[in-house]
Parts: structure tokens; sequence; C-alpha cells
């Protein structure tokens, strides 16, 4: 498995246990706006190690999600993390997934970090189909599938509930290959 997947501005590095500080303040930093539509960010700010052991576990069996974190190349900071939900390994199917370090947006380096992910799972990983989804409130989601030329497919309408507890729709975005 590639290691480290290099663009114009940005590393995408794979898990290790010298990433967990970076990442947790990264998250901490980020929280108020990551809380809105992300689930995860209350378990990952309490168990930061956890989060990442499962990471790494992942990552070297190729299973569940492949888990990049995103850094700053000049000074190495970490900004964020993109990653590879497996769906399907028979397809092969995966889900684009992604946040950002709020001090980081505006920049487009997330839709650098999306468009190195799709090549590296085109080319490398095979892969036939990539899926982007996000609650159909997430506008600054919803631009980053946009700006990387991912096509509208759906709208899953009441499919899931938001960390505040709010029923909500899910917008589905697809590249096939």
């Amino acid at each position: 498995m590639e290691q480290k997947i290099e663009t114009e501005r940005i590393s995408l590095i794979p898990p290790s246990m010298d990433l967990v500080e970076d990442v947790h303040a990264a998250i901490v930093e980020s929280q108020k706006e990551l809380s809105e539509f992300s689930p995860w960010v209350q378990n990952v700010i309490a168990e930061p190690e956890s989060s990442m052991h499962e990471a790494i576990a992942n990552f070297h069996s190729l299973s569940n999600e492949l888990r990049y974190f995103i850094a700053d190349k000049q000074s190495k900071k970490i900004i964020g993390a993109v990653g590879l939900t497996i769906r399907d390994k028979s397809v092969p199917f995966f889900e684009i997934g992604y946040w950002l370090r709020t001090s980081e947006t505006g920049k487009e380096l997330m839709t650098e970090a999306v468009f190195a992910l799709e090549n590296h799972a085109f080319t490398n990983l095979k892969a036939r189909r990539l899926e982007i989804r996000t609650a159909e409130t997430n506008l600054k989601s919803r631009s980053v599938a946009e700006r990387c030329n991912y096509q509208f497919e759906d709208v899953l309408n009441d499919d899931t509930c938001s960390p505040s507890g709010e029923r909500s729709n899910t917008v589905v975005y697809r590249k096939c290959k």
C-alpha cells in the first residue's frame, strides 16, 4: 500500500501514533463546525489514541476505512483528513469522506486532497465507483464534490439524524471509471 500521497501544497499521510496530538488539536480547534455534521467528533476528542489505533489497523488490513491525514507541505501542520470507506471490494466501490481544520477552509485544499485520493483509488486500488455522501444542508462539503466534478445522483430523504438529533437528508454524488 502506498504510504504517502503528495500534491503541490499538501501531503496525505497514513495514520500513525506520532500524529495523535496534531490531529487532536485540529479537531478540538474545529470542534464546533465539525460537530454540526459529524457524530464521531466527541468520541475522537475523548479517546484520540483509540481512534488512531483503529485507523492504523484498518489501513494495514485494508478494511473499513483507509484514512489519510492532510498536512500542509510548508508548515507540516495537520489540517484535516480524507478517507476511503470500503463499501464493496468486489466492485471495487469506495465512499470518500473528509474534514478540514476550520482555519484552513476556503483555500481549496480539500479539493486538492479529494482529487489526490480519487487518483489513488482509481489507479492503485482499481476503484470502479467513488461516492461522496453529505448532509443536504452541508453546503461546504457539497461544493467540494461539485468542484471535483462528481455527478449529483440522488437525495436520500430522512435517512439519517444529525448529531443534534434532527432528521436529515443525505445527498449522494458519484464518479465512475
